[in-house]
């Protein structure tokens, strides 16, 4: 069996799992979170591990998005459907801008640019009336989609939110087989040799980020409104780190490493608190009893253990070992 006939039934049990899983007693609002950050990783993954360009600041277009889109619904009193919409536009415009500079420098220099434009942003939200500031955004309704469907249900809203964030996947992984995904490939192994092909590769570079922080800012839109709010911390810096994080442990340049690395951080942050309780239980030691106060502890040793053991990230390895299985058959 081949590598793409694996894919193929990889991602298959997977929509099967997510399609089945409120049925089978999963929260559907932190399944619904969880599908937001890996949208969020795989749009990141998109301009990192396919582009080469590394950016620190793509808080900006999540949280920048994510009060685009809850104003527009909630001020101006726009359908789900027009909100999320104006939170993807609104996302692209903000990688256009970010991304007409970064692309000027190259390096850790294109990378501090993006932080440095993200932090803006960041002041922008604290100051300004419209975005609560410390409080953030609160109350934004779900409404209904297109006039008809009621998204006050959070099994409905689950299968909505489903259905967007495959379909993002998909224009992902048709991007990346297109021509203009080669080309992107091209300008990560050797830029300087894409550009003697007649390649313009700034003005790629540039569509790349404005596709990536497009899709940041639709799975922005759709955690304020599974949530209902949108806060300072979508758009701080350590939202930024944390799409890095996901990117690397899943693996960086595949397209199912940062859905497995989102669900890993996400999870771990969010249950790290049960397992060491649980763990306590098991092994009478109460220092366990404190690990829901330092998960930042251990997602970093986590991030650590997977630089140095793993360097393609988890699903890069599994990939590798796959490869090498097979190489070794055929021979």
């Amino acid at each position: 069996m081949n590598s793409k006939n694996l894919s193929a039934i990889g991602y298959g049990l997977l929509l099967i799992g997510l399609l089945l899983a409120p049925l089978l007693g999963a929260y559907p609002v932190f399944v619904m979170k969880l599908m937001c950050f890996a949208l969020f990783a795989s749009a990141f993954n998109l301009l990192l591990g396919y582009t080469g360009m590394l950016s620190f600041g793509h808080a900006a277009f999540l949280g920048g998005a994510a009060y685009a889109a809850g104003h527009a619904i909630k001020i101006w009193g726009l359908t789900p459907e027009l909100g999320l919409l104006m939170g993807a536009l609104s996302g692209a415009f903000l990688g256009l801008i970010v991304g007409f500079f970064a692309i000027r420098r190259q390096g850790i220099y294109s990378t501090m640019i993006t932080l440095a434009l993200a932090q803006m942003l960041f002041f922008v939200c604290l100051q300004a009336r419209f975005t609560g500031g410390e409080d953030g955004l609160q109350g934004v309704p779900r409404g209904k989609l297109f006039g008809l469907v009621d998204l006050q249900n959070d099994l409905t809203l689950y299968y909505v939110v489903l259905a967007i964030v495959v379909g993002a996947f998909l224009l992902i992984v048709r991007t990346i087989h297109s021509p203009f995904g080669q080309v992107l490939k091209a300008i990560k192994e050797n830029e300087a040799r894409a550009t003697s092909l007649g390649y313009d590769t700034n003005r790629f570079k540039l569509l790349a980020f404005v596709l990536s922080a497009g899709l940041a800012g639709l799975a922005g839109s759709l955690k304020t409104l599974v949530l209902g709010f949108a806060t300072l911390s979508d758009v701080h810096w350590s939202s930024s780190g944390h799409v890095v994080l996901m990117t690397l442990v899943g693996g960086l340049g595949t397209l199912s490493g940062p859905i497995v690395g989102s669900a890993v951080v996400v999870l771990l942050e969010n249950k790290i608190g049960e397992l060491g309780t649980l763990l306590a239980s098991v092994t009478g030691l109460e220092w366990f009893s404190t690990l829901g106060e330092s998960v930042t502890i251990v997602t970093g040793l986590i991030f650590v253990v997977c630089v140095l053991a793993f360097r393609r990230g988890i699903m890069g390895e599994i990939i590798a070992w796959l490869t090498r299985r097979r190489a070794a058959s055929k021979s």
